[in-house]
């Protein structure tokens, strides 16, 4: 099993191991590490910030990640099934998503600042405003995708509205709702960078920011590597954790059908 694992896994580690390799030859070459620091150079600066890195700014951007996800979480299901639950407030709201898309968060993060000052609240509203959107879209699409048939057969049976939910609306989208969530994580990782760097007391997004003034090429993508690791490592635990939720729905579905089967017999 191990072995396979293994195997699957070859191709991308070669592809990652290569790209690696020749980043390091070109930066060797160049010889500006203020310009295109080697990845040798941004470990060794890794583990010389380490402190500070590791401490004070790659917690102040997890809390930011993680309250921007519950919040977007919150929202885009809110949004996801009021559209569902009403064709009027699609027609409403759809437009405005897709406008909420449409503005720079760059343009938006210093008004932010300007609003609510330079702490948390700031950079969760810039991060949320690049995360709720396709949470929301992508479980809209999910439950467009259930077969009428299937919501007349249980309307036909007697099923409420809630019924209706919760025993065919809500465990079909759940694979939806675990991809949204995939693909939120590194736009919630981004929109706290982002408002890091605009404007912020602590976080890797302002850490990197401020490397870049003393011209510390190293030290400039020292964060940034921690923000690709740190949104490697979410979007992993999440696939871990869809992975044991649908194995559990699979099962209760089983579970159903053979009581289901032994009613009828």
């Amino acid at each position: 099993m191990r072995e396979e694992k293994f195997a699957g896994r070859l191709p991308s580690l070669l592809t990652m191991a290569g790209f690696f390799l020749l980043w390091e030859v070109l930066a060797r070459r160049m010889n500006a590490a203020y310009i295109l620091p080697a990845p040798t150079q941004i470990v060794k600066r890794i583990y010389e910030l380490r402190a500070p890195l590791f401490l004070v700014h790659l917690p102040a951007t997890m809390a930011v990640v993680a309250l921007s996800l519950t919040i977007s979480a919150a929202l885009g299901i809110f949004l996801a099934v009021l559209m569902d639950q009403s064709r009027t407030a699609e027609r409403a709201l759809y437009p405005l998503l897709v406008a909420s898309q449409t503005i720079p968060t760059t343009a938006l993060a210093p008004l932010f600042v300007l609003w609510l000052g330079y702490g948390i609240w700031s950079k969760v509203l810039a991060a949320v405003l690049m995360t709720f959107f396709p949470i929301a879209v992508t479980l809209s699409d999910g439950f467009r995708a259930i077969p009428p048939e299937m919501t007349e057969l249980m309307q036909t049976l007697g099923a409420t509205r809630w019924q209706l939910f919760r025993k065919l609306k809500l465990p079909a989208v759940l694979p939806y709702f675990f991809t949204a969530i995939r693909m939120a994580i590194p736009l919630s990782v981004i929109g706290a960078a982002i408002g890091e760097w605009l404007g912020a007391q602590a976080g890797l997004g302002y850490f990197s920011r401020r490397m870049m003034t003393q011209l510390d090429g190293a030290g400039v993508f020292a964060p940034i590597v921690l923000l690709s690791l740190a949104a490697m490592l979410l979007t992993e635990f999440a696939k871990r954790i869809e992975q044991r939720a649908l194995r559990f729905r699979n099962q209760r579905q089983t579970e159903q059908d053979s009581k289901q089967r032994r009613k009828d017999r």
